[in-house]
């Protein structure tokens, strides 16, 4: 890897969603980068004031991806530079009318679903079983469960992922599946069979297995480690 490789600054690996989806993009694509962590946990959290960030990024927040001379603050548009620079892998489909569908769901997962976000954060070291959803979390919780299977049932002869082959809705909705495995959600045989198929990406074994390799501390500015816990 060379002095000028693209950069990804990424949140913790265990709650940042958000660090992920780009992060498997660039890896998927095979497209050569560094990875420099910042740690949330640190005042101005929650309020775009973490200082590492706002050194990078006019967003104050990650994931950012310094490439080509030009910040990329934003997941999505860090994982459409990818599908340019190395379109091979099929991030993007070459199908215009696919690739609509496409960009779809994934703006679908970057601007909605704020409920299952509030009530279901990405943990990946915890499982537990949320209790009591509000109607409003379940309700997100069943709109992904008939995206996922209405995709498989029009695209599943073409391969397991969303849309046939992987791709760059793959890599949004992968956490998702995370949240639905630590929650213990409930889904159909069709969206449970397409979560597995995420889980299994030798990639995200990949990012796991950092988590793993990581001293266990819990996060103190936020609830997200006590969430559903066992009553006493």
């Amino acid at each position: 890897m060379t002095e000028t490789a693209p950069q990804l600054f990424i949140g913790n690996r265990n709650y940042s969603s958000w660090s992920l989806r780009p992060w498997l993009c660039l890896r998927w694509a095979g497209i050569a980068f560094r990875e420099r962590s910042i740690e949330l946990d640190q005042p101005g959290y929650g309020a775009e004031g973490i200082a590492e960030i706002l050194a990078i990024s006019p967003s104050a927040r990650v994931p950012v991806l310094l490439a080509d001379g030009v910040t990329i603050h934003d997941s999505v548009a860090i994982s459409e530079w990818a599908a340019e620079v190395a379109p091979a892998p099929g991030l993007l489909p070459p199908n215009r009318a696919l690739r609509a569908e496409m960009r779809s769901v994934v703006a679908e997962m970057h601007a909605g679903f704020p409920h299952l976000r509030r009530d279901l954060p990405m943990n990946l070291r915890r499982r537990c079983t949320a209790r009591d959803l509000p109607p409003e979390t379940l309700r997100d919780i069943a709109r992904i469960d008939t995206m996922w299977r209405t995709a498989r049932s029009r695209f599943g002869a073409a391969g397991p992922f969303m849309f046939g082959r992987r791709s760059m809705a793959d890599a949004f909705y992968l956490p998702v599946a995370t949240r639905f495995r630590t929650y213990g959600a409930r889904l159909s045989p069709e969206s449970e069979a397409y979560a597995a198929t995420l889980l299994a990406d030798t990639d995200f074994h990949a990012w796991e297995a950092a988590i793993a390799a990581e001293p266990h501390r819990l996060f103190s500015r936020a609830p997200i480690d006590s969430l559903y816990a066992d009553p006493a």
